[in-house]
């Protein structure tokens, strides 16, 4: 988290005309290879993060936290209890009352008492704001096409499938909840 937040206050202009400073340039070619790996990951998902929340900003007067939250209403038309949404966008419930609160005083979201449980409130996506998350999620499509572009239809499948490989190697060496066990030594390499 701390080097995500380092890189973000690096990023100085994306638009490309300024030379991109990030972790992996602090990396050498006498760094382990999966660290010199891990900075690139994080520094082309940084890279990607920024364009997308500038392109929110400036296209929609939005954050990305704001359009994730639409993002997970969107795929529950129900709505989803707050600790619903605080789990699924792997947030503290505060963060989630407060963007609730914003998008609710916008009329893109509405608060209701759950039937079964009057001390839960479902939130679900108004007309309005399904509307708005439906152009803000064509915008973001674009975007990361657009970034990804420069990536053929095989390159991709390739790394889809190589990162298929990390993210089940990752399930099995990582416990299933927050805290650290140690990567067995015959698994290190």
């Amino acid at each position: 988290m701390a080097a995500t937040s380092v890189i973000r206050r690096n990023v100085s202009d994306l638009s490309g005309s300024a030379p991109h400073v990030d972790l992996e340039t602090r990396a050498t070619k006498d760094d382990h290879q999966a660290l010199r790996l891990w900075l690139r990951l994080l520094s082309c998902t940084v890279r990607v993060e920024n364009y997308v929340r500038l392109g929110l900003r400036q296209e929609f007067s939005t954050t990305l936290p704001r359009f994730d939250l639409m993002a997970q209403l969107e795929r529950y038309p129900a709505g989803l209890r707050m600790s619903g949404l605080s789990k699924h966008l792997m947030v503290s419930s505060g963060n989630v009352t407060g963007i609730t609160d914003q998008l609710e005083s916008e009329g893109f979201v509405v608060r209701t008492f759950d039937r079964d449980d009057r001390r839960a409130i479902t939130v679900k996506l108004t007309p309005s704001g399904l509307k708005r998350f439906r152009e803000m999620a064509a915008s973001h499509e674009r975007w990361v096409v657009e970034l990804l572009g420069g990536l053929s239809h095989e390159d991709k499948q390739n790394m889809l499938a190589t990162l298929g490989k990390l993210k089940s190697h990752l399930s099995e060496v990582l416990p299933p909840v927050a805290g650290r066990k140690p990567v067995p030594a015959g698994r290190r390499k």
